[in-house]
């Protein structure tokens, strides 16, 4: 896939889709960036408005949101770019869901329709080094999910702090544009892993009316090129 105004820090743009489980109502771009290679004009050049920000973040910044145009064109035949939000949230257009994705030298977006879609939460994470891991468990996990830890050795657990960091960033882009209300990593638990890179998480406090302590909210994960990529597609 091609785009007449690919900056010259990214890669062509993909609509490989490597979960698991696919879903045919919903559309996800990605590409790979490099920051070494934005150029002065690639903002205007690409219709994106810029943000005053370092290299790094206005890479990943343009390469998200080239990436929300075209899985929006892809989706309603229109390309747009999702404005940020005094809460730093894109802003979709009417009747349409979507999130976004950074991390490394990846960007991904994901859109569907609100005639179909609650809502969508993407995230990618490069898999969080074992000792760094072990540091960061105690701000990501709950007790339990801690106690979970035990059993598995030292590179399992590194995975499953990520993961668990991953689905949980998730689950607040997927559900924060319907509660617009910030909750944090202890705010929720991951209940179970199956084998076919599923996962389960339970809220522990009340949203609002709809999301309550105890609800329950499945999603999907996959490892690629040494990135961990968690969805949450929560139906209509």
């Amino acid at each position: 896939m091609t785009s007449p105004s690919l900056p010259t820090c990214c890669s062509p743009l993909s609509d490989h889709w490597p979960l698991p489980h696919t879903h045919s109502s919903v559309h996800l771009i990605s590409t790979h960036f490099d920051k070494t290679r934005l150029q002065s004009d690639d903002f205007v050049r690409c219709g994106v408005p810029m943000i005053n920000a370092l290299a790094k973040r206005q890479a990943e910044f343009l390469a998200g949101r080239i990436c929300a145009r075209q899985a929006l064109e892809r989706l309603t035949g229109a390309g747009s770019v999702p404005a940020s939000g005094e809460d730093r949230a894109p802003q979709w257009p009417e009747g349409t869901v979507g999130s976004i994705t950074h991390s490394g030298d990846y960007a991904a977006a994901i859109v569907g329709s609100l005639q179909n879609w609650r809502g969508l939460g993407l995230d990618a994470e490069s898999l969080i080094p074992e000792q760094r891991a072990q540091r960061l468990a105690g701000e990501i996990l709950t007790p339990t999910e801690l106690d979970r830890l035990g059993p598995l050795n030292s590179a399992e657990q590194a995975l499953r702090i990520t993961l668990t960091f991953s689905a949980k960033e998730s689950l607040f882009k997927a559900l924060y544009p319907q509660v617009l209300k910030r909750f944090w990593f202890h705010d929720a638990e991951l209940l179970s892993v199956t084998p076919d890179q599923h996962f389960t998480l339970r809220l522990l406090i009340d949203l609002d009316g709809s999301w309550t302590t105890g609800s329950v909210v499945t999603g999907q994960f996959c490892m690629f090129d040494d990135y961990l990529l968690t969805l949450i597609a929560i139906p209509r």
